[in-house]
């Protein structure tokens, strides 16, 4: 594996520590606003149970090359919107459950992150699954050079869930540095009154969580009618009629930027 990855020259763990805060939305944009600023960008799903990410990029139809080096089987990856892509979601049929117990999911992960001829990237965004389970822990023992950034929505209660993901990232035998928060859903502004914003779900969750990390606030993210139907037709933000959440990310991509050369 590491001499699969030596080229690649940042990778980026989106997590959360529950589902539904639109983590998978945020790593898939993340990535395609990445490559729209002409950075060389991979994107891996790791939610091997529930693997979206064909979908929201409108490749699910598509399979990716299986090619031999030497006495390995190796795997292009799919390209779409300038991003190299890689799922479990290509090698499966849709309408099937993946029934696996821990060590057989840490395989299946480790054999995708290996196997994929990622060539040089200067960015590979990981969409983590939810939670603090065993693909997070594989992930982020065998990735000790990836940053991670913790996606929550203002609720009190995905706070307190972005903590135990920033805590497993902490915890001993892994040491992950945490790049900064994300706050998902922040406000809403109707389209009639763009100078108008309404706290739907609350106000402040994302610096809140952001102070007890010492990390910053790297987006406050709008919630936007149309976003999950272009999810579902395999369109990005970018699509948007929203220029609210477009700048969102493009913003995203230059705090990346920033809090990168601070560290690096």
């Amino acid at each position: 594996m590491k001499n699969n990855l030596e080229n690649i020259k940042h990778i980026i763990l989106v997590a959360s520590g529950k589902g539904g805060v639109g983590k998978s939305t945020v790593a898939t944009n993340l990535a395609v606003a990445l490559a729209r600023e002409g950075y060389s960008t991979g994107l891996l799903d790791a939610d091997l149970y529930g693997p979206s990410v064909p979908l929201t990029l409108g490749v699910s139809d598509q399979h990716p090359l299986l090619e031999k080096e030497g006495e390995n089987d190796m795997i292009s990856p799919v390209i779409n919107y300038g991003v190299k892509i890689m799922s479990l979601g290509f090698l499966m049929k849709k309408e099937n459950a993946i029934i696996w117990r821990g060590p057989m999911v840490s395989k299946a992960l480790t054999q995708l992150l290996e196997n994929t001829v990622w060539g040089e990237l200067d960015y590979l965004v990981i969409d983590m699954p939810p939670g603090t389970g065993d693909i997070c822990i594989t992930l982020s023992q065998k990735l000790p050079q990836a940053k991670a950034l913790i996606v929550i929505t203002p609720q009190q209660m995905a706070i307190a869930d972005g903590r135990k993901a920033a805590n497993m990232f902490k915890a001993d035998g892994i040491s992950i540095e945490i790049l900064g928060v994300i706050e998902n859903m922040s406000w809403f502004t109707p389209e009639k009154h763009p100078d108008e914003k309404y706290y739907l779900f609350g106000q402040g969750g994302g610096m809140e969580l952001a102070k007890e990390l010492n990390c910053p606030v790297l987006a406050e993210i709008p919630l936007v009618s149309d976003v999950c139907e272009l999810g579902d037709t395999g369109k990005t933000v970018f699509a948007s009629n929203s220029k609210l959440i477009v700048k969102a990310f493009e913003k995203l991509v230059n705090k990346i930027e920033q809090v990168n050369k601070v560290l690096t």
